[in-house]
This record gives C-alpha cells, structure tokens and sequence, in this order.
C-alpha cells in the first residue's frame, strides 16, 4: 500500500463527502522520483498551474508539494508519486461548497520499470474521445474514457492503445500522450478538445526540436496518416519513451527521435 499524507497527516482513507469521491471534482498528477527528488517538476508544477486554473481550485505552495513527496519517498530510490487536489467536501447536489476548503492527497508507492527497448505493440481503441475544450489538457479525476478504452483488451502482449475524438483525430494512448515521426517534422496531437496534457510532452515540446535538429508540431493528426509515418512513440513522465514496433497490422521502425527524447526524459 502507498504511503500517504491527507492535507499533510498521514492517512489511509478520506471522507465519505469529498467531492472527489463522488463527482471527479478534483485533478491528479503523477511524478517519477528518484532517491526521493521529483523527475520533470518543473513541467509537473505548470500543469498543476494550468489544471488549477482550468477547474478554479486553489493549488498548494510548491514548497508543500515537495516537502510532501520528499519525505514519503525518503527510502526509496525509484518511486512514483501521486498528487490529487479536490474541492474537498460538501454538501449534497453540484454546487460548490462555500467556503471551500480543498482535500490535498500525496501519496508515494515503490516503482519497479519495465524497459522495452525494442519496442512495444498497441492498437487502436474503438471508444471515441468527447470533446470538452473546456477540460481539454486537464487531468480531471473523471478518467471513465480512460478505463473504458483499456477494458478493450487483456492481451499482456499489447501494451497500449490509441485513441481519436469523435472526429477521427488522434488525441492520446490510454496512459500516455502520442508522437509521430513524418520524416520531415515530428509531431503530436493538438488537444484543444480533450486529452491530457502530459509534464512528459510539455518537455518535449520544449527541448525536442533544438536536439533532433527537426521541427516538431503541434497539429492534428488524422488516423489514416499515422500508416504513412517513419515511426511513432508514446510517452509519459513515469515509463519515459515507449517506441511503438507495430500499431494492428502495421509495422514501424524505431525512429531517431525516440531515442532522442528518451534521453531528454531521463536527462530532465
């Protein structure tokens, strides 16, 4: 079991009427550490921003944050940890508690990875992505999309799978956010409609380019083209860089650019 600190007290449960628990309303975050110390925090710290802003709850001083993970994290040398905020608890019915007073849950666990240097197979999920650009970018705690995409399959075989919004634009993986090498640039799904926008990805998108010596985009990208590409890999701030071997049918290489971001992932 994780070790956990509810609003900075250790604690194995929380309250029956956080809002959390019974609509999603809240937002969570997950960081690697290493011998205690935060993977990527400067990317993790501005989704938080973001996220907060999008739902209007109030986010902890970042001193706290760290604090928190550091001493959970103290005797173990690869770790993962979790960071929720909710809206705390309330009274029954949708209206937001007045005043609020927020439910912060960090909670740290051992982490064992699991290197695929070779490569991993995903396919393509059936679900469908809603579109709510309000929430675009956000990760909520209302994840249902998420866990009904993965429920499509138990084949230990197929790592992950892809996901479009209704439209047929490819938007994610089930876990982790999407590149596509074109050869000419490299690029990920624009999520101006739904997705998560990963600490993983925010990185890239900030030293990917200046490395690999190719632009990559921010643009749509429709399910036909993913066939046409030199290559695709997945990644989030936990398992890093995941090269896709073979996507259904279809068989890829293990594109530059994956090796390059790998090496900015374990580098930041």
């Amino acid at each position: 079991m994780p070790a956990c600190l509810l609003n900075g007290e250790p604690a194995d449960r929380i309250p029956v009427t956080d809002r959390g628990l019974g609509y999603g309303d809240g937002l969570f975050r997950t960081v690697l550490l290493k011998q205690g110390r935060p993977t990527l925090w400067h990317w993790h710290w501005q989704c938080l921003l973001h996220d907060c802003a999008a739902l209007g709850l109030p986010l902890p001083a970042e001193s706290v944050l760290l604090a928190e993970l550091a001493q959970l994290a103290a005797a173990l040398p690869l770790a993962v940890g979790k960071i929720v905020l909710t809206r705390g608890s309330g009274a029954r019915g949708y209206a937001m508690p007045q005043p609020m007073v927020p439910t912060r849950l960090v909670s740290v666990a051992g982490f064992a990875p699991q290197p695929c240097p070779d490569g991993v197979t995903v396919r393509w999920c059936r679900l469908e992505l809603a579109s709510q650009p309000r929430l675009a970018g956000v990760k909520h705690l209302n994840r249902l999309e998420n866990v009904l995409a993965r429920a499509e399959w138990d084949d230990p075989a197929i790592r992950e799978g892809l996901l479009c919004d209704a439209e047929g634009w490819l938007t994610e993986a089930c876990a982790c956010n999407v590149f596509v090498d074109f050869g000419s640039h490299v690029a990920t799904p624009l999520l101006d409609r739904c997705g998560v926008a990963g600490a993983a990805r925010a990185c890239l998108l900030d030293r990917l380019a200046d490395c690999l010596g190719r632009p990559v985009r921010v643009e749509r990208i429709a399910r036909a083209a993913v066939g046409e590409a030199q290559g695709l890999w997945l990644c989030n701030s936990v398992v890093g860089v995941l090269p896709v071997r073979r996507l259904d049918a279809l068989a890829f290489g293990l594109p530059d650019s994956a090796r390059v971001a790998a090496d900015i992932l374990a580098a930041a």
